[in-house]
């Protein structure tokens, strides 16, 4: 059975919660390859230095609120200025253990935001996502 998404890209800094999701997506068959990115500015500068290149492109982000250097909402400020030059449709999850109302409602003012996850994810929110993304590809 092949992965359901080509590449993959995590981004967070904590790193139990890297290898947890890491362990649960090859149980679940989610991806050929993953892209780990400990903050913002990594995963922008890992699509920048990607850009033209569609292969290395995630086809999904996990993305994590509370990180160093560039958070999850910097980062989707900062995506948002790239993406029309991007070659790929990139979707991204919110990926949170804030319950926090304000945030949820936050991510979802997000066009880009696909759902908001609250940690810890679990196999049934992979499978979520799979379903969601196999859906979207029939309409």
């Amino acid at each position: 059975m092949s992965a359901v998404f080509d590449v993959a890209c995590v981004v967070d800094d904590d790193r139990i919660f890297v290898f947890g999701i890491s362990r649960l997506m090859e149980m679940t068959n989610f991806c050929n390859d993953l892209v780990v990115c400990e903050h913002g500015k990594e995963a922008l500068d890992y699509l920048i230095s990607a850009d033209g290149e569609e292969q290395k492109l995630p086809d999904i982000i996990l993305l994590d609120i509370n990180m160093p250097v560039l958070d999850g909402w910097q980062f989707l400020d900062e995506f948002i200025k790239i993406k029309p030059r991007l070659d790929k449709e990139i979707t991204i999850y919110m990926v949170s253990s804030s319950v926090s109302k304000t945030d949820i409602e936050r991510a979802k003012s997000y066009d880009d935001i696909c759902d908001y996850i609250i940690k810890p994810v679990k196999s049934e929110d992979l499978q979520m996502i799979i379903k969601h993304y196999e859906e979207s590809r029939l309409n």
